[in-house]
């Protein structure tokens, strides 16, 4: 399942890769993280490994983030893989005629079990749903400061 997601932020570019690019800032717009460890390579770069874990009340899940391109301030591209899925994300930034930021968000989910199939082929605006939410935790974090963890 394939689909692109994108919003205005409105802060300059430089801003937000500021925000986008730091660790430390996730617990802020993503919902249900609860830590974050780097397993290998120069964090945040061209094939950096983090593990990224998740509570959701009934449901946890692991992440391993894969970084596949890191060009600043106009891409970052990562895999995320968990059980039965993975997450192949393209993020592209840049600057609108009024300052501005667009980010575009390309995502390509690839089931690896069949239970994953099964919820990609019944329940794909869930996935979309989620993308949104987390871009639009990260647009209010930018522009207002607002938190999740305050939330």
């Amino acid at each position: 399942m394939k689909y692109t997601t994108e919003i205005i932020i409105n802060k300059p570019l430089d801003e937000v890769i500021k925000k986008m690019d730091s660790t430390q800032n996730k617990k802020h717009w993503q919902n249900g993280l609860v830590s974050t460890e780097h397993i290998s390579g120069t964090p945040g770069q061209f094939g950096a490994k983090m593990k990224l874990s998740y509570d959701f009340g009934k449901r946890k899940m692991e992440l391993i983030e894969t970084v596949t391109k890191q060009n600043f301030p106009e891409e970052f591209h990562a895999t995320y893989n968990t059980k039965g899925v993975r997450n192949i994300q393209q993020n592209y930034f840049t600057e609108t005629s009024k300052g501005s930021t667009k980010w575009i968000c390309k995502n390509e989910f690839q089931p690896t079990n069949f239970m994953m199939n099964a919820m990609l082929f019944l329940m794909p605006g869930a996935f979309k749903k989620q993308t949104k939410k987390y871009m639009t935790n990260f647009k209010n974090f930018v522009e207002n400061g607002t938190s999740i963890t305050n939330a």
